[in-house]
Parts: structure tokens; C-alpha cells; sequence
């Protein structure tokens, strides 16, 4: 299995240019943003018959899909992961507040459709194609490698 490192180093090598690296820094946020809220938007009802919490914001499938994708952070980083988990949380707190005032399921299809096309222009420009072409952990390494280059001190 690859270190975080070796995974930052090999994504990194389709994104250097400034402009496709700042369309990264908002659209890759934007799409695992709107992912949550897809996986919100899917009825829940076994979910929350089952745990009978009533709360709504960790009785959905996001909250287990999510689960499981922290697992594939703890493996590489305990810190990456703790940072995911609290922009996981993040996500799951305003899609849920979202959801009281529009179809979640609409909004986020709207902002994960925008979302891929500033990807695909931003690689455009770079001229390179996408990590996750190669490789769908990449998809999962996007992430993680925002979270690095906007808030480490590097």
C-alpha cells in the first residue's frame, strides 16, 4: 500500500498549474460536498427504524458511506483522517440544513454537475488528465490533498 506522500506526490504531477490547482481547491470540496448529499437525499427509513436515535444528520446513508471511506483515511493517516472526518461532519451538517429549504437531491446534482465541469476545464488547461482515470483511489486522495496544500504549514 502507498504512503499519503507517495499518493500526494503522483497527484501532484497533474496538477501544477496554478489555475487547475485553484479550481481544485473549490470544486473537489464542492464535489465530495455534493456526494454527501446525494447519499442524504436516498430514503433512510431502514436506518433510522433501526437505530431510532432521531438524528437525522447521522441516520442516513452519507453517514455510513462515510464511515467506511474514514477507514481508507485511517490507513493512510491518523490526521488526514481526523481532518476529513471534521469536514465529513461539516458536509453533513449544511446539506442537512439545506435540505429544510430546497430537494437536497436537486441542489446537489446541480453542484456536482458544475463542479466536474470546472475539474475537466482545470485539467484542460493543465493539459493533463485526471488522477482518478488511472486509478479511482484517486478520487479519494483529491480530498486529502486539498486538505493539505490549503491548511498545512509546508
Amino acid at each position: 500500500m502507498r504512503t499519503l506522500d507517495q499518493w500526494f506526490a503522483e497527484y501532484a504531477v497533474s496538477h501544477q498549474n496554478p489555475k487547475n490547482k485553484a479550481i481544485h481547491y473549490i470544486c473537489v470540496p464542492a464535489i465530495f460536498f455534493s456526494i454527501v448529499g446525494l447519499l442524504m437525499s436516498i430514503p433512510s427509513g431502514i436506518i433510522s427504524n433501526t437505530l431510532k436515535l432521531n438524528a437525522p444528520i447521522i441516520e442516513n446513508w452519507a453517514f455510513v458511506v462515510l464511515l467506511f471511506v474514514l477507514v481508507f483515511y485511517i490507513r493512510l493517516s491518523i490526521a488526514m483522517a481526523v481532518k476529513i472526518a471534521v469536514f465529513s461532519i461539516i458536509c453533513l451538517v449544511v446539506n442537512y440544513y439545506i435540505s429544510q429549504f430546497v430537494p437536497l437531491w436537486i441542489f446537489s446534482l446541480g453542484v456536482f454537475a458544475i463542479a466536474w465541469v470546472g475539474q475537466f476545464y482545470g485539467h484542460n488547461i493543465e493539459g493533463k488528465k485526471p488522477s482518478f482515470l488511472k486509478d479511482l483511489q484517486f478520487l479519494l486522495i483529491g480530498p486529502a490533498w486539498v486538505v493539505e496544500n490549503l491548511f498545512s504549514k509546508k
